[in-house]
């Protein structure tokens, strides 16, 4: 995590079809409201020329809860004039521990991704 990025979560996208960071991919994060189980947008944002978003939420802001985040790969393939099997991949989790440290980093080619909880 840079020094800019106090984020408690933070998250990596590559394009590993290309080996290149996927730049400029749309995203947000989402907070699942327990009582009326209906997704509340927290932010939203672009990865940057790393395939970073820093930024995504506060340390005050995490509590204990699940979320999602929603990455626009179509959109992301669509500028680089290829298309892709999935319009868009979103990742459920569940924070226990908002004290802790959460990497969500998401492996990306045209016809499948992969993702896992780093640190």
């Amino acid at each position: 995590m840079s020094g800019q990025d106090s984020s408690p979560l933070t998250t990596h996208v590559l394009n590993t079809g290309d080996g290149l960071p996927a730049v400029r991919m749309p995203l947000s994060l989402h907070r699942l409201d327990s009582n009326l189980f209906i997704w509340n947008l927290i932010t939203v944002g672009t990865t940057d020329d790393d395939g970073r978003c820093p930024g995504l939420i506060t340390s005050d802001a995490l509590t204990p809860g699940m979320y999602k985040m929603r990455f626009e790969t179509g959109q992301y393939w669509q500028a680089l004039d290829q298309t892709s099997f999935y319009p868009y991949v979103e990742i459920i989790f569940t924070i226990s521990n908002p004290n802790q440290i959460f990497h969500l980093p998401l492996l990306l080619s045209r016809f499948s991704y992969s993702t896992y909880m780093g640190s």
